[in-house]
């Protein structure tokens, strides 16, 4: 794994299994490096990356980890199979699909998209029926046109948003290296 050099007292470390989970923890990495170095010290790579980050602190620091950053697995269960229709019933586990995604085209329309109500709504509502979802997804319109928080998993995109809102004509080109500056830097005093 490459360092980057740009906090002004050596830069960012590489990332090895020589870090302290402190000295993780100070920067930012990306999830492809996480899982890199997850693979390399055995530590399940699975629920994203808060959760991958605080399973990868505890194992550099030879601590048991922590119960809301452990692996959870989901019930394989069945996945629904098309043909599916509006009484089709959402089975439990049930995954945000393609065969989904056809159904709620070919119902909703072009602008269907799984986002965040939706995924929610397959996710925590087996037993319901696809035609209670496209109610669901017509029911949330208003609400889902709002202005969402991003989830601190999306840093990039956090950080791009704040970028704009401070910066309104500012290129693109501009908000990239003021990024690439804010991730080589170390996270103290960050909000």
């Amino acid at each position: 794994m490459r360092s980057n050099q740009g906090d002004g007292g050596g830069g960012r470390p590489a990332l090895s299994s020589a870090l302290t989970g402190d000295e993780l923890g100070r920067w930012y990495w990306t999830l492809a490096e996480l899982t890199g170095l997850a693979r390399e010290l055995g530590v399940p790579r699975g629920g994203g990356k808060a959760a991958l980050t605080g399973r990868l602190r505890a194992a550099l620091d030879g601590e048991p980890v922590p119960a809301e950053v452990r692996v959870v697995r989901r019930p394989g269960g069945r996945q629904l199979a098309a043909p599916v229709d509006a009484g089709t019933v959402i089975p439990d586990g049930q995954r945000c699909s393609q065969v989904l995604r056809e159904f709620f085209l070919r119902e909703i329309g072009p602008g269907f998209h799984f986002d965040a109500h939706m995924r929610a709504y397959v996710a925590e509502n087996a037993g319901r029926t696809l035609g209670e979802a496209v109610a669901h997804w017509h029911a949330t319109r208003a609400e889902a046109a709002q202005p969402q928080e991003i989830g601190a998993q999306f840093e990039f995109n956090r950080y791009l948003r704040d970028w704009h809102a401070a910066h309104p004509a500012g290129r693109r080109e501009e908000a990239l290296a003021a990024w690439r500056d804010h991730r080589a830097a170390p996270r103290e005093g960050r909000p």
